[in-house]
């Protein structure tokens, strides 16, 4: 995350004397869909089990998944503001019992994220048809959390167990990006973007025995198509 920022402040003083020299936008409102992949950050999760009682903290790698959503908003020349919705889906690849080190065989599972942001991007117009930009939002996200397993051995003997309980939570979610909006004519523009997403920690308790505690962090390339009014 430090170093998302540190990038992102240096491209925005970078850009100042771009923005002093833009050339006049179109302004308008617009709305925009876009289709990219997903690549989670590995997680450490924690699950207590109030009726042992006892603490498990894991390290859970995610594989690729998808990145959708759209977005409605207005250009203002230099600054837009736009609503997002997103959705983004990642199979569980692997868990780890950081206790002993040792990882679950088979895992199946999976994490998804509903995410409803505002967001700010400041676009750096010059005078081609390529205009850069940067910019972030905030927002709450519905995390998914499915039923997950995994392969243990117990006396030795492969057992399939169940390692996190399905449930979902809300939190506060926040990204940051840059991209690059290229026109294809005055109304319509091809997107090509990247994009920071995090949420605070997630709390699933659908079982009141058993809470599983997860933060989620993905960057995200997207590819999209923008009309303006």
């Amino acid at each position: 995350m430090k170093r998302s920022l540190i990038v992102i402040t240096f491209l925005a003083i970078l850009a100042i004397p771009a923005i002093a020299a833009a050339t006049p936008a179109h302004p308008g409102a617009y709305f925009s869909g876009f289709l990219g992949v997903s690549v989670p950050m590995d997680t450490d999760v924690t699950t207590a089990d109030f009726f042992s009682p006892a603490t498990f903290d894991d390290r859970v790698e995610f594989d690729p998944g998808i990145n959708v959503g759209g977005s409605g908003g207005y250009d203002f020349g230099v600054i837009r503001l736009e609503g997002e919705l997103s959705y983004k889906q990642s199979d569980i690849r692997s868990v780890t019992d950081q206790a002993d080190g040792f990882r679950f065989g088979n895992v199946d599972g999976d994490l998804g994220a509903f995410a409803m942001m505002f967001n700010a991007f400041i676009d750096l117009h010059n005078n081609t048809m390529v205009t850069p930009y940067l910019g972030g939002g905030v927002g709450f996200a519905v995390l998914n959390l499915s039923d997950t397993f995994g392969t243990d051995l117990v006396d030795g003997v492969a057992e399939r167990v169940l390692l996190y309980l399905d449930d979902d939570d809300t939190v506060f979610a926040y990204q940051a990006g840059v991209g690059l909006e290229i026109a294809l004519n005055r109304q319509l523009s091809l997107d090509l973007g990247y994009r920071y997403f995090g949420t605070t920690r997630a709390r699933f308790d659908t079982n009141l025995d058993v809470t599983t505690e997860l933060r989620f962090e993905s960057h995200n390339g997207v590819v999209g198509f923008r009309v303006k009014f």
